[in-house]
């Protein structure tokens, strides 16, 4: 079934949509959300809850992409759980990692944010991620999009874990340097 007649389902409140929604998006939001929790019980739940989520947003939204609608919902309840099992114990040691690393470009974020619309930003990414080669693309998608550990991306590019760290780095420093060519301050 297409996206625009599941998001059509969902407008018109058919509980169907939710299903044709699990049949094509589960393996999807499993996997976003397993690479987040490392979890089977806590990503099944989780994917759940994106269910639930996207019936409770739909309406009034009606994306333009499904898949990165639930998507971003999968990511943001996956970590939301990750977070408050958390809480009381030291952080997944790749969460850390990827948060400091983000951290670097926290103040871009924050003026983005602020300075954009969520469609100018997403508009804005895309061409960022068009422009860099697709090794590198897929390199930062699997650690920023994705959360893959520098391991996993080493191993999928057949590259040390140096190598993947050293050309996220490069590729933070890219982005940087694009958001304030496109006067986003950062």
């Amino acid at each position: 079934m297409e996206d625009h007649q599941i998001v059509d389902m969902l407008y018109h409140r058919d509980e169907k949509a939710l299903e044709e929604l699990a049949n094509k998006y589960k393996p999807y939001c499993g996997t976003i959300a397993w690479h987040i929790l490392r979890n089977h019980e806590d990503s099944e739940e989780c994917v759940n809850d994106t269910w639930l989520q996207t019936w409770r947003l739909i309406p009034p939204n009606q994306p333009r992409s499904l898949q990165a609608f639930v998507g971003k919902i999968t990511r943001g309840i996956a970590i939301d759980k990750l977070r408050r099992r958390n809480a009381a114990k030291r952080p997944d040691a790749n969460m850390a990692e990827v948060e400091q690393e983000a951290e670097e470009l926290a103040p871009a974020w924050n003026a983005v944010e602020a300075a954009m619309e969520q469609k100018e930003l997403a508009e804005l990414l895309n061409r960022f991620l068009g422009k860099l080669p697709p090794n590198d693309r897929d390199m930062f998608i699997r650690r920023y999009w994705f959360l893959d550990s520098l391991a996993e991306i080493a191993a999928r590019h057949g590259r040390s874990i140096g190598s993947v760290r050293m050309n996220l780095y490069r590729s933070r420093n890219k982005l940087r340097d694009f958001l304030r060519k496109n006067e986003v301050n950062v």
